[in-house]
């Protein structure tokens, strides 16, 4: 008569995991601003440096890139260095996810919702 029922078990274990896995994941997510990435550009003339959320942090440029008539590329420069450092900005993000996900056995692509 109550065959079945041992899903509710399942379930509540299921919701726990959840929970605990989402409070994980706002850990690293208040963690990912201490993790800093440098990107480069231009053989280190441009260095931007940006935490794991991807908000640029520090900007260091080389002095002799401070000339008027290369105005263009060090503006290219910049804009390169800060794209590097944003990419290593999604893998330090992914790696700090991965962390938290890991044995979770999530398909292939999965996005979460954090």
């Amino acid at each position: 008569m109550l065959k079945g029922l041992g899903g509710i078990g399942d379930m509540a274990k299921l919701m726990k995991q959840a929970q605990e896995m989402q409070a994980k994941m706002a850990e690293v997510q208040a963690g990912l601003d201490r993790i800093n990435v440098i990107g480069q550009s231009g053989a280190g003339m441009v260095v931007a440096t940006v935490s794991a959320k991807g908000d640029l942090k520090a900007l260091e440029i080389d002095p002799s890139l401070f000339r008027p008539e290369d105005k263009e590329v060090v503006e290219d420069l910049i804009v390169a260095a800060i794209k590097d450092a944003q990419a290593k900005a999604d893998e330090a993000k992914a790696a700090e996810i991965g962390k938290v996900t890991e044995g979770l056995n999530l398909p292939a692509g999965m996005k979460l919702p954090f």
